[in-house]
Formats: C-alpha cells, structure tokens, sequence
C-alpha cells in the first residue's frame, strides 16, 4: 500500500524493516525523479519529495513497480561492535530483566552479548537505532512508569528489541548497561555510528576500561 503522507511525502507500507530497506537502496542507486529523499521504518518506507518537481503519479506508479519485483537482497551494513559495561549502576534494571526472564544475571547478558543484532530503523531521537530482533527468552515489557532521564548510553531492552539512548533522554525501556562509545555527533557525516542494515554485537567490558574505549569509534 502506497499513501500521501503530508503534503509532500509517499507512505510505502512493505512489510517489514528488511525489504523497506532494500527499496530505499534501489532508490540510492537508481532514484526515481522528485524524490529527495527515502527513510526505512519497521515496516514501511517514507519517500520525501521536491513539491515543485515531483509528478506524485508517476512515483507512485515507479514505486508500485518496484514493490511488485522480486525481493531485492537484504541490505547488509557494517559490523559494529559496541563495548558494555552491563549490570551496577551502569545497569540498574538488569536483576529486573532476570527476574521476569528466569534466568540468571549471567545468563541475560550473555544472551544479549551473543545475539547477532541488526538496525532495523533509527527514530524516537537523533541517533537512536532499534535493533531486533531479540531470543524469545530475552523479551520483557517496558517500564510501568517510564524515567524522566535514561542516561547518554544506556543499552536497555522492550519487547523483541534493544536499543542505545545517544543521549540523556526520558525513556521506558529497562537498562541492562551503558556504553561509553559516542553514537551521534551532527558534526560527522553520516551524524549517526549505526544506520539501518547494519550489524551489531554488544561486547561486554569491565567497567575499568571505560575510559580508554570512551569516545567516537575509529570506524565511523
């Protein structure tokens, strides 16, 4: 399904965060006229437009040709390795997340550190990646009363997804650890370290080397 979204922007709904993914390449390396600009979801895709030289029609009918071709292949981004010190203060709600997981402290993170990960979509902030998706045996519900303030590189948890706050920010997921590595900086190009496609290990570290792994990552 295809539909306007605002005055200047294509709604594509495509069913999952891999496939709106592969579109928005295919958009990358063979953009379609008026189109300006392509943003992965979940499940959809947000195709941003030029008012003044977009024939809505004709990218509506070029993306329904596209949505009907085969699958393209699923976009594979960088590995990145992001460094957590997990539990303590750095995790506060990590006994949490074992109590209503049955599992043991020890189990939780390793489970979390072992699961390849994926950027499905970025959004809520500048920075922010959902990464998906989550064992089974790792999936708790939110907060009953979110945080006023979750911590600049909290790793935290909800559902079938974890994610890294980039900053200082209100949130309900439960944190389980925090990294020292710099996620967002709007003076780099691209702004943001993990982009939508790219793979993600968490590596748990001792909370003695947070200073030395502290900062922008060398693959940026």
């Amino acid at each position: 399904m295809i539909r306007p979204f605002g005055e200047a922007a294509l709604l594509v709904e495509t069913g999952s965060a891999e496939r709106a993914q592969a579109i928005a390449a295919a958009l990358s390396d063979v953009p379609i006229p008026g189109v300006v600009a392509s943003v992965p979801g979940l499940e959809s895709l947000l195709v941003e437009l030029d008012p003044l030289a977009a024939d809505v029609d004709a990218v509506r009918g070029e993306l329904e040709r596209r949505l009907d071709m085969p699958a393209a292949p699923v976009v594979t981004g960088r590995l990145r390795a992001i460094p957590v010190v997990y539990g303590g203060e750095m995790g506060p709600d990590l006994p949490d997340v074992a109590a209503l997981t049955g599992l043991s402290v020890a189990d939780v993170v390793a489970g979390h550190a072992e699961t390849d990960l994926r950027v499905l979509f970025d959004g809520f902030a500048p920075g922010f990646a959902y990464l998906g998706k989550l064992p089974s045996d790792l999936r708790v519900p939110r907060l009953d009363t979110p945080r006023t303030r979750t911590p600049s590189g909290s790793v935290a948890i909800a559902g079938a997804m974890t994610g890294i706050y980039p900053a200082a920010l209100p949130g309900g997921w439960r944190v389980i650890g925090r990294t020292p590595v710099l996620l967002f900086d709007p003076r780099r190009d691209p702004p943001a370290y993990l982009l939508p496609g790219d793979r993600v290990r968490f590596e748990p570290i001792d909370a003695s080397t947070w200073d030395e792994r502290a900062g922008a990552p060398d693959d940026w």
